[in-house]
């Protein structure tokens, strides 16, 4: 039996992301529904008590929740294999991570809960998969994910916008896909598997949007394909080793994508910040260690003329941080390189954006520092 359990179902957004870095790393695991007896009694008290897919139980019983941690512990073990060397990839790598994790939740959330004809009967029996096999249950689990998908953003106001900002990424993303395997080459990154998240488990892999991406993002599915297979899976790309690009170049397909996605991140990230740091400001006994929650009320923002409201997530800017992080560790010459390409992406917003107080992580928990 393999060392390493993931507890996910397939069709979870964040469950792709550590799946396929498991599968790209060559680490033998079993996955496993979170519904279990163990799964109660052993592994959620040591996941802070926060029942959230991924969450990973090694051999020894150590618990780890969130894609995030689950990928770190096994970046520390092997030398950081999928984390680009060289500054400016580095730095964008991380940019992509937090920019799939959490910068395309609405059209994920769309195309999954809006689309009945399409998706229900595929959906109800994917949540069975939770609830024992109760199909009444799984029908209750839709309703509720669909009324969540509000909080989001997600509304018949908005569908329109949501709707034309992913035919334009998914285009961009093709372009980039038609000419690299990765984001930067022949290798997967962190940034890779912050987009595996959205762009499998729901863009993927419904019926609705599957059959989107089949018809204009073929490309987008081989690379889809890629991120789950165990080798580098360069077929089409034969010529190509599996490595990063060298000279620490980024393509200008992927200055195009930047620049795509900019159009509904930098807005939400900025709105978000504001609404944050005003929530900060009022908290008078906020101690360090306090519990971080997922979200804290509602940024409003608008894109295109069309007003969107959004709960506004502490945890974009714990991700984000890290991208930051890797810039203010850089030298000029880098700096000022990656300050042009977010420039010409629309992008530079992401310096600034940034809350006053630092989140942390303990006991497998978001903290406040």
């Amino acid at each position: 039996m393999p060392d390493v359990t993931l507890y996910g179902i397939p069709h979870s957004l964040y469950a792709g992301r550590a799946r396929s870095y498991l599968i790209k790393a060559g680490i033998a695991y079993r996955e496993l529904a979170p519904n279990t007896e163990h799964y109660f009694q052993n592994v959620l008290p040591k996941a802070g008590g926060r029942s959230s897919m991924p969450t990973l139980e090694l051999a020894d019983g150590r618990v780890i929740r969130d894609g995030a941690a689950i990928i770190d512990h096994f970046e520390n073990e092997t030398g950081h294999a999928f984390s680009p060397r060289l500054p400016k990839q580095r730095f964008f790598s991380r940019l992509f991570d937090v920019i799939g994790a959490e910068g395309l939740l609405r059209p994920a959330m769309h195309y999954r809960w809006n689309f009945d004809a399409e998706n229900i009967d595929f959906l109800r029996f994917h949540m069975s998969l939770l609830s024992g096999g109760d199909l009444e249950l799984a029908g209750k689990f839709v309703e509720n994910m669909r009324r969540a998908a509000r909080q989001f953003g997600v509304s018949p106001d908005t569908f329109e916008l949501i709707e034309t900002l992913y035919s334009e990424l998914l285009a961009a993303l093709d372009r980039h896909f038609k000419q690299y395997p990765y984001l930067f080459g022949g290798r997967p990154s962190i940034g890779d598997f912050g987009m595996i998240a959205p762009l499998w488990g729901h863009l993927g892999r419904d019926p609705k949007p599957l059959s989107l991406m089949q018809r204009h993002g073929m490309h987008v599915l081989r690379w889809v394909e890629r991120m789950n297979r165990h080798d580098a899976d360069l077929v089409g790309f034969e010529d190509w080793d599996a490595a990063y690009l060298e000279g620490d170049e980024l393509p200008d397909t992927l200055i195009d994508l930047l620049s795509v996605l900019a159009v509904d991140f930098v807005p939400e990230t900025i709105a978000a910040a504001r609404h944050l740091n005003t929530w900060l400001d009022e908290q008078d006994d906020l101690q360090p260690g306090a519990v971080c929650k997922r979200g804290l009320g509602f940024a409003s923002f608008e894109i295109r003329g069309t007003p969107i409201s959004a709960l506004a997530q502490p945890y974009r800017f714990y991700l984000l941080k890290r991208a930051q992080d890797e810039y203010a560790a850089m030298g000029d010459v880098d700096r000022r390189s990656i300050d042009a390409m977010l420039k010409k992406a629309n992008m530079a917003a992401v310096h600034d954006a940034k809350l006053t107080r630092d989140i942390g992580r303990e006991n497998n928990l978001e903290v406040w520092l």
